[in-house]
């Protein structure tokens, strides 16, 4: 079984977008799809067939004040309105609807990664925990520590999947892959630093002293994890998609023609996949 994972990474993520827009328009299906963060927001339009829709997100919604903005952080104390995106744009009469029945009429698994704030572990969310109406799990999987509040779920926290489980390529073989195409959104010899120290994470996430531990991990995690796929890679069991640049998007950057150059060329890089797929 051929996987796809796409790791997210904010407005960075409208790589992805350009990848899925590309397999939707060549009909290339995936019977296993796990989306970390800004992910799994792609992949569940990718689902749908709704070519261009998560587009809309990156190059239009994302400019908007109740998308993000510092009123929304003195209003809620969340930067980003997760509601917003996950629920007021997506619901049914909302300006983006997500066609709900088209993701249910898909045979393919999905998986979504959040990660437990109680235990800074990885929380593994699948289809049956999405409802018409009901996208919960994305936002537990897109809520950046400082960024945003965590988010409650299910009668538990959780915050952004990218924290715990950054690259899931070990979940992705254990539930029975044994190909997989891997979008990221930095280019591939990029290696994160630590920017904050433990004692700065305690004290940003003093509620959540486990997942302050796994904040202050997570460059090293990345690192690890990239080092792994690229070993993959050389085996034949892993393609990887990166871009060569970003254009100078970041995490929460707005740059409507950068973010458009990024979207172009996740469609263009996207052509790899043909030949790994046939091979």
């Amino acid at each position: 079984m051929t996987g796809y994972i796409d790791v997210g990474g904010g407005l960075r993520a409208v790589y992805g977008t350009g990848v899925l827009d590309f397999c939707l328009d060549r009909k290339i299906d995936f019977p296993y799809l796990i989306g970390v963060s800004a992910g799994s927001g792609n992949i569940i339009s990718y689902l749908a067939r709704q070519k261009g829709r998560s587009l809309k997100f990156y190059t239009d919604f994302a400019f908007r004040k109740e998308y993000m903005s510092f009123h929304n952080f003195l209003k809620s104390g969340s930067y980003i309105d997760l509601d917003y995106i996950y629920s007021y744009l997506s619901n049914e009469g909302g300006e983006c609807p997500l066609d709900f029945d088209k993701v249910n009429e898909n045979s393919a698994q999905f998986v979504i990664v959040s990660t437990d704030a109680e235990s800074g572990n990885p929380a593994y969310f699948t289809k049956s925990d999405v409802a018409k109406n009901s996208y919960d799990v994305f936002k537990t999987s897109s809520c950046i520590p400082v960024v945003n509040k965590a988010y409650p779920f299910g009668g538990k926290i959780y915050y952004d999947g990218g924290l715990s489980d950054p690259i899931p390529i070990k979940k992705a073989f254990s539930d029975g892959c044994d190909k997989v195409v891997i979008c990221l959104t930095r280019p591939l010899n990029y290696r994160k630093k630590r920017r904050l120290t433990q004692k700065m994470c305690d004290r940003a996430l003093s509620e959540y002293p486990e997942t302050a531990k796994t904040l202050f991990m997570s460059a090293d995690k990345y690192n690890e994890d990239i080092e792994y796929i690229q070993k993959l890679q050389e085996e034949g069991k892993v393609l990887i998609i990166a871009p060569r640049t970003c254009f100078g998007v970041e995490t929460l950057s707005r740059k409507r023609k950068s973010i458009e150059q990024l979207y172009e060329l996740g469609y263009n890089d996207a052509e790899k996949i043909i030949g790994f797929l046939e091979g």
